[in-house]
């Protein structure tokens, strides 16, 4: 995938950064959410990067760190479904060697659902999730991943 050109004040500071030494080192959008969302805290919202941290500063550090979920995300929603499934497919591609296992668990679990950033409008949370499962429901077929059964 193609990576972002960073503009206005994201083109130096601890934004640009972050993504020429780690955002841009993941090559699908879908691996960037997953990695910002794994940086935010759970019960704080805040967003904590050990490195950029000691660079710039707690407060940048989140700051930053949280702009570039937000961009990332608007990226992944600007993809059609075409492009979100080639996307998908590419993070998968990283997990060997048995993809059935990640979607069992991502339908039983939905993992996805906290890759949302807090910043994210309701229409744009209900439009990821509406795509995701959309897709899940074409990987599932794909990989003959069976439903749990949500009687067992």
């Amino acid at each position: 995938m193609k990576v972002r050109k960073l503009k206005g004040s994201f083109e130096r500071g601890p934004a640009a950064d972050l993504w020429r030494k780690t955002l841009g080192q993941i090559p699908s959008v879908f691996g960037r959410l997953v990695y910002l969302a794994s940086l935010r805290d759970q019960n704080t919202g805040r967003y904590e990067h050990h490195g950029m941290s000691q660079v710039f500063g707690e407060d940048e550090a989140d700051q930053s760190l949280r702009e570039s979920h937000g961009r990332t995300f608007a990226d992944w929603l600007c993809f059609g479904l075409e492009q979100q499934k080639a996307d998908l497919d590419l993070y998968l591609s990283s997990f060997e060697p048995d993809k059935r296992t990640i979607l069992e668990t991502w339908i039983r679990l939905a993992p996805y659902r906290n890759l949302v950033p807090a910043s994210a409008r309701e229409v744009e949370r209900r439009l990821y999730l509406t795509d995701l499962e959309a897709l899940l429901d074409l990987l599932k077929n794909e990989y003959a991943v069976v439903s749990p059964d949500p009687d067992a």
